[in-house]
């Protein structure tokens, strides 16, 4: 049985009949608090690629959903884990996958906050955070353990060939990943916090810049010079950590004149230059490791 954890949660039964009804496991379209009206975003075609929507179970017994996109054929392939923002699977990580699917990778995005309730449709941002404060820092390193799981059944996965990347909330789940596991051989972090919050989620854990030591791959940071949330004080004290830590393959790369969510297509603070220039650097780190 899924417990809830907040009062005004879904129960995992309640959400998998709601999206039954509904013809699909995840929201349709651009997560709505940060859609640009002026956004163009990038769509990347289904054509060649086998799309799938599927669950396992995670340690504590939910029914985690998971969006998936590889090539077509038998493989096996690499694989990438793919962290969302705080906005969950929307279109914008599903169009993510897509596009490593296409450069031959099988790329799976778990739906980490759905235990409460699915962030993408909701424009409240008080909401949006409260469900991703949800989410616990076990129960996220639990639901990325399930995953690495279920790849390793796959025919057509190459489990020994596994990669993660993650965007914001999902940039700093990238970099803790990546000092938890052994089976990652390489991680890219797209501007996730680095350095504990000035205020407190209520959780006592660690963060990047506590773990820079223990990382178990190199992990490729792709930062913003102008991040209202990531000044480049800590990017500085991340880096620190990472040379005390004897990490010399991992690296910050800060692109000059963005924007936090530089890559993200849908949202006002799209630099589609950094974002294409991010998108070679991820994809070279990977073919490097993977």
């Amino acid at each position: 049985m899924t417990h809830l954890l907040r009062p005004e949660g879904h129960t995992g039964d309640e959400l998998k009949l709601t999206r039954r009804m509904l013809g699909g496991l995840f929201f349709s379209g651009y997560a709505t608090a940060a859609l640009a009206q002026s956004a163009q975003p990038v769509t990347t075609s289904a054509e060649g690629l086998v799309i799938d929507e599927v669950s396992y179970p995670a340690p504590d017994g939910f029914d985690l959903p998971a969006y998936v996109a590889r090539p077509a054929g038998d493989g096996p392939h690499p694989c990438v884990v793919v962290v969302s923002e705080i906005f969950g699977v929307h279109d914008y990580i599903k169009d993510v996958c897509r596009r490593l699917a296409r450069s031959g990778y099988v790329a799976v995005a778990p739906a980490f906050f759905v235990r409460v309730e699915d962030p993408a449709p909701l424009s409240d941002m008080a909401r949006i955070r409260q469900i991703v404060n949800a989410a616990s820092h076990e129960q996220v390193m639990g639901d990325v353990s399930a995953t690495l799981e279920w790849l390793s059944g796959q025919l057509y996965a190459d489990a020994e060939r596994l990669g993660i990347t993650g965007f914001c909330w999902g940039g700093a789940v990238t970099w803790m990943a990546c000092a938890r596991f052994a089976a990652f051989d390489a991680g890219v972090a797209w501007y996730g916090r680095l350095v504990p919050p000035e205020q407190p989620t209520g959780e006592a854990r660690s963060w990047p810049v506590d773990v820079a030591a223990d990382l178990k791959a190199p992990v490729l940071g792709l930062y913003a010079e102008n991040d209202a949330g990531i000044p480049l004080s800590s990017v500085e004290q991340m880096r620190e950590a990472l040379i005390a830590g004897g990490q010399e393959g991992s690296r910050i790369d800060v692109y000059p004149g963005t924007q936090h969510g530089f890559h993200a297509d849908y949202r006002a603070s799209y630099d589609e230059a950094a974002a294409r220039e991010g998108w070679a650097a991820l994809l070279a780190h990977f073919s490097a490791h993977l």
